[in-house]
């Protein structure tokens, strides 16, 4: 028998931060403004054809251009990229532009900004989205890809970075 139990927003949130997320800064880019994010709510779906999973909260307009452009890259981090992390989460109260200031960036395929040093850079096409309450989940066919060099990873977990 399934027993439902009410759970407030703030215990999921609690428990979320116990559950270890490898960080990537999510881009894109449309009508010629960039747009990222820090984010560790992504994965792959499948291998054939290379298919991977992001979820972008769509009541800021900020993300609109994520909706929009048809493309993003997903740029894993590894522990050096502390700083980038941040800049990209908007703690630091860095601009767009400003956020783009920190590291070094390139395009593989789409045009979607990538990070050059990132452990690996997953360059998508968005083949679908699907709204889910606060969130929309872009999942993004693979069509460009760039492995970087073996790094520790950061990964994010009882509300602070740490390196795996």
């Amino acid at each position: 028998m399934l027993h439902r139990q009410s759970i407030a927003p703030q215990e999921y949130r609690e428990a979320m931060s116990r559950y270890a997320g490898h960080v990537q800064v999510v881009t894109t880019e449309w009508n010629g403004v960039r747009r990222g994010m820090t984010a560790t709510a992504s994965c792959s779906v499948s291998d054939d054809p290379p298919t991977v999973l992001v979820c972008v909260n769509r009541t800021n307009p900020k993300n609109d251009p994520f909706f929009e452009s048809g493309y993003f890259a997903i740029n894993t981090l590894a522990d050096t990229h502390r700083t980038l992390a941040d800049a990209f989460s908007g703690l630091t109260g860095l601009s767009e532009k400003e956020r783009f200031d920190v590291g070094s960036w390139d395009t593989i395929t789409t045009g979607a900004p990538t990070l050059s040093d990132a452990r690996a850079v997953f360059d998508c096409r968005v083949v679908e989205l699907k709204p889910m309450s606060t969130h929309t989940i872009i999942f993004g066919q693979v069509v460009g890809l760039r492995l970087g060099e073996h790094r520790p990873a950061l990964i994010y977990l009882d509300r602070h970075y740490q390196a795996l």
